[in-house]
């Protein structure tokens, strides 16, 4: 009965909810999503600054989230790159010589706060020539007015960035008193136009006063309330918002370090004092609202403007907008036929005629029609992570955002078991599995930046270490069962490996290498088919003729070993042969290929694992030393417990050792070589009892046949700023958004891979002297592409 209910669960399930409507339903939830947010910039605003300098929230104790957009952690060497030849100037309280400190240790960490403390204090970084002053001005009074107006007419040069504020002083010095108010504000609308004027060539913030905890202060300090405190910041930003006359020169309110001084003046040594981590993420808010703009970071959206469309983006914009127009063109064509083709009734007879025989569906048709929704697809892709319509956030890791999740996906993964067709070893449907639940695990791990703990780190390593193991598995057992070294094989191969890349490198404006994985794959895969391609030709039909062919395939394989082994420890030569163009234009990072090296290195054995494995079991197998049938264990009883003993151990001192690791680098040079433990433990545990052998995860496999896919369009429409980031949909509500997105981007990643198998068809044709023809199309597409991209660089320099 629970069987039954079980399956008519599932059979309930996939009936009401299929694929199609479910990209029907992602569909009009990205255009409705879409209409909202362009709704929202329109007549809310879409200004980022002012998000970051006015509101946000805490992701824990420490991360400060602002609102809709990303942060970025400046370091030193950044800091002084972005304020290079640069004069900023803090004048205020004691409040503002805090912020003062804070902001110059992110230039020099080894600045110490001493000196007067109710006195001017100088800074200067002569390397960068740099100077940052603090003007010690506790009122808004003549004297600070006196000061910035000598800037206003003086002819010397002008602050490039001024950050004031004060109020607490005039509270404490006049007891609270309201005439001491009327006071402040009669002096703050006489500074607001100096301000002002000021604000037309420099950067000036005035800050608001944050709250004290009342409880803590002092008995000289007790008339300081929050109550007074509102009131002087309520008059602050009337009169300076007042003052304003042109929203591209004003003052800017920087009102963000009340919010956070309301979650952290708590842990104030004195009530009236921010603690140090507050004062720090006040001044790397300050260094974000000025350097973003400079400094382009890709995980600091914040106050940084769309980037312009380059050349070879206006090109794939025109070219899908053709290929949109083109395909609504011959669909009208195609539907006047239908009509003028249908079926119309004889007047003499008054019999029905058959309808003509419905003209399949030209490849043109097909062409345009793939085009077409990739053209869209490309344009949510562009929304999502280029143009400035969604939200972004930064990632904050917490244990049970990893780990719940994994709970859960695991729950799906049993309910959807069912038996396999075949019962070999690593089976399609056995290796699609094992790809989905792979594939998901390492999309939590990104989402939740759980790469910040090492122990999930080193796990997700061998996660993707055993993908290049069936990399290595894979294209070895068809070249040796098959013998097939055709072109059409390699380029259909290359082509389903490459395609979305290529694209997304045009339309997001993203070199090659940075898709790390495809790069890797695409490489491996070109390894893999030199050393069998490569005289002499030995193949499983050649070697079964003679034993002595074995032999040549082992010496093959240790010669490939030799190899890996060299460029490992030999960067120079690594680097070297992908310096030369045009492989340099593919996998340079940042004018090198370090990048590269270091990603290859990082999994250099496993690939040769792969295939090793696969000639062991394959000979096996052809000598019938294993059972392989339905139920049955891999090998005798006696055998299969002692592996299968053998290989939990294994599996369990992987994970001993990987969470005991202490230090990335370390054990990342370990990795190569060890990573293959894990791996082998879990095919043989997976593999040796029959029963588990013969059952598979349905839903796991799902994902695992789109799992390239997924890999690849995580990067701009799960997460954003190139990973960096979580995709914001719906902003307040994380959990909701998640799910969201989550569903969306799944539909997206279905339907590009149905895409790249329909354009797979049509662009690598089985008939060779075709498939010549498109071959030498494809190399002017990228002669073309290289040329447009060089003309780019040359307008950018």
């Amino acid at each position: 009965m629970a069987a039954l209910a079980y399956t008519g669960g599932k059979r309930e399930i996939n009936y009401y909810f299929s694929v199609r409507s479910a990209k029907v339903l992602a569909l009009g939830a990205v255009l409705l999503l879409t209409a909202c947010h362009a709704t929202s910039r329109r007549y809310r605003g879409g200004d980022t600054c002012e998000y970051l300098l006015s509101s946000g929230r805490f992701l824990g104790e420490k991360v400060w989230q602002p609102h809709s957009c990303m942060m970025h952690k400046y370091k030193n060497s950044e800091a002084k790159n972005c304020l290079v030849d640069k004069h900023v100037v803090f004048i205020g309280d004691s409040r503002i010589r805090q912020l003062f400190y804070s902001f110059i240790k992110l230039i020099n960490p080894q600045v110490k706060e001493e000196g007067n403390k109710h006195g001017n204090i100088p800074f200067e970084d002569k390397s960068a020539s740099i100077k940052v002053d603090f003007l010690w001005y506790p009122e808004v009074n003549g004297s600070m007015r006196q000061r910035i107006k000598s800037w206003t007419e003086s002819s010397a040069a002008k602050p490039h960035i001024i950050v004031a504020g004060a109020a607490t002083w005039s509270i404490k010095i006049h007891n609270g008193s309201n005439e001491a108010l009327t006071q402040y504000k009669i002096n703050i609308t006489s500074i607001a136009p100096l301000l002002e004027k000021l604000a037309k060539t420099s950067d000036v913030y005035w800050v608001l006063q944050d709250p004290v905890y009342e409880d803590m202060l002092s008995e000289s300090r007790k008339m300081i309330t929050n109550e007074k405190i509102d009131a002087y910041n309520e008059a602050a930003v009337r009169i300076l918002n007042s003052s304003s006359r042109n929203s591209k020169a004003k003052v800017k309110v920087f009102s963000v370090s009340k919010l956070i001084a309301q979650e952290t003046i708590m842990k104030s040594t004195d009530g009236l004092h921010l603690p140090e981590s507050s004062r720090d993420t006040n001044a790397m808010i300050l260094m974000n609202v000025y350097c973003n703009k400079i400094m382009k970071p890709i995980d600091g959206s914040c106050c940084q403007p769309q980037p312009p469309l380059t050349l070879i983006q206006k090109l794939a914009f025109c070219f899908f907008t053709l290929s949109i127009i083109g395909y609504l063109i011959i669909s009208l064509i195609h539907r006047n036929n239908y009509r003028k083709s249908k079926s119309c009734t004889d007047l003499e007879s008054g019999e029905e005629k058959k309808p003509a025989i419905s003209t399949p569906v030209s490849t043109l048709e097909m062409l345009l029609h793939s085009f077409c929704k990739l053209g869209l697809i490309m344009t949510y892709f562009y929304l999502c992570d280029r143009a400035n319509l969604f939200m972004k956030e930064n990632k904050f890791y917490t244990h049970s955002s990893f780990f719940i999740p994994i709970v859960y996906l695991l729950v799906l993964g049993v309910f959807y078991t069912e038996n396999t067709k075949e019962t070999k070893v690593l089976n399609r449907e056995q290796t699609d599995e094992w790809k989905g639940w792979m594939q998901l695990v390492i999309l939590i791990y990104h989402i939740s930046g759980a790469s910040t703990f090492l122990p999930v780190y080193m796990h997700i390593r061998v996660l993707v270490a055993a993908y290049l193991f069936q990399t290595g598995y894979g294209h070895f057992s068809y070249f040796w069962i098959k013998g097939d070294f055709g072109v059409y094989r390699v380029c259909q191969v290359l082509f389903r490996l490459n395609f979305l890349v290529v694209v997304l490198c045009i339309v997001m404006d993203r070199p090659y290498q940075f898709y790390y994985f495809v790069p890797l794959v695409t490489v491996w895969f070109m390894v893999i088919y030199a050393t069998l391609a490569i005289w002499p030709q030995i193949v499983q039909k050649k070697a079964n003729g003679n034993c002595l062919w074995h032999f040549g395939l082992l010496l093959k394989l240790i010669c490939l070993l030799t190899c890996i082994y060299f460029l490992s420890y030999s960067q120079g030569a690594f680097e070297k042969i992908f310096s030369f163009w045009p492989l340099s234009k593919c996998f340079e990072l940042n004018g090198n290929v370090y990048e590269w090296w270091f990603r290859w290195k990082l999994d250099r054995y496993v690939v040769f694992h792969g295939m090793l494995f696969a000639f062991v079991y394959l000979a096996l197998q052809k000598r019938q030393m294993i059972s392989e049938g339905k139920g049955d264990p891999l090998f005798s009883n006696r055998v299969s417990n002692v592996l299968l003993f053998i290989s939990v151990v294994s599996f369990l001192a992987y994970s001993i050792w990987a969470s005991s690791c202490k230090n990335k680098t370390e054990c990342n040079e370990l990795h190569p070589s060890v990573s293959v433990v894990q791996i082998l433990a879990f095919v043989l545990i997976r593999n040796i009892p029959g029963y588990v052998r013969s059952m598979y995860s349905s839903f796991f496999a799902w994902f695992g046949k789109i799992s390239l896919e997924l890999f690849i369009c995580q990067y701009h429409i799960w997460l954003a700023a190139d990973t960096k980031g979580i995709l914001v949909l719906i902003p307040g509500y994380p959990m909701f958004n998640v799910l969201v997105s989550t569903f969306i981007f799944v539909c997206v990643a279905h339907e590009i891979s149905q895409i790249t198998n329909d354009l797979a068809q049509i662009v690598v044709p089985k008939d060779n002297s075709t498939l010549l023809k498109r071959l030498l199309c494809v190399a002017g597409f990228f002669s073309g592409l290289h040329l447009f991209s060089a003309m780019q660089d040359q307008s950018r320099h």
